[in-house]
């Protein structure tokens, strides 16, 4: 019975799984969104979730323990410069998991796991630019342009067939 064990196997030995989750979450860290399955997904959010927490407060312990799981000095800088200066006022939810549908070969679910402030399409930061302009104001600019623009033509037909006759 596998009673309070909450983490998945993913099929793997301990070593195994545990590289594979270090080398995910550098992977994440660096890119700040990666394609994998549901299943390496929501168990990445569970390995990567804690370690983004620590790099908050930048300590050389909390930089000492990031680096017994993360194993990468790159990936341990990156945490601590870039990550947790965006991640600092957010209480947790660190990361977003999307699925994207199943893959090809064989038909296992696949998703999208990114962090969530390196995601400008979902903050609103382009909202707030097509909120500051006006429709009215457009349009109108709009109208007055191509009558200027059509009453020209206009006017030179007319002038050429009054010439013509």
């Amino acid at each position: 019975m596998r009673h309070g064990k909450k983490f998945n196997h993913l099929s793997r030995q301990t070593g195994h799984r545990k590289s594979m989750l270090a080398n995910m979450a550098c992977s994440l860290i660096e890119h700040k969104r990666i394609n994998t399955t549901v299943a390496k997904a929501k168990a990445l959010k569970q390995f990567v979730e804690p370690l983004i927490t620590k790099s908050k407060e930048d300590t050389t312990h909390n930089r000492r323990i990031v680096f017994a799981y993360l194993r990468n000095k790159y990936g341990v800088t990156e945490l601590f410069r870039e990550v947790a200066a965006k991640v600092g006022d957010r209480p947790g939810g660190y990361t977003r998991i999307i699925k994207v549908g199943n893959r090809l070969g064989d038909n296992a679910d696949m998703a999208m796991i990114e962090l969530v402030d390196f995601n400008e399409i979902y903050n609103g930061g382009k909202k707030e630019e097509k909120k500051a302009k006006s429709r009215r104001g457009g349009k109108a600019k709009k109208s007055e342009t191509p009558a200027t623009e059509t009453s020209a033509p206009e006017a030179a037909a007319e002038e050429t067939t009054d010439s013509a006759e």
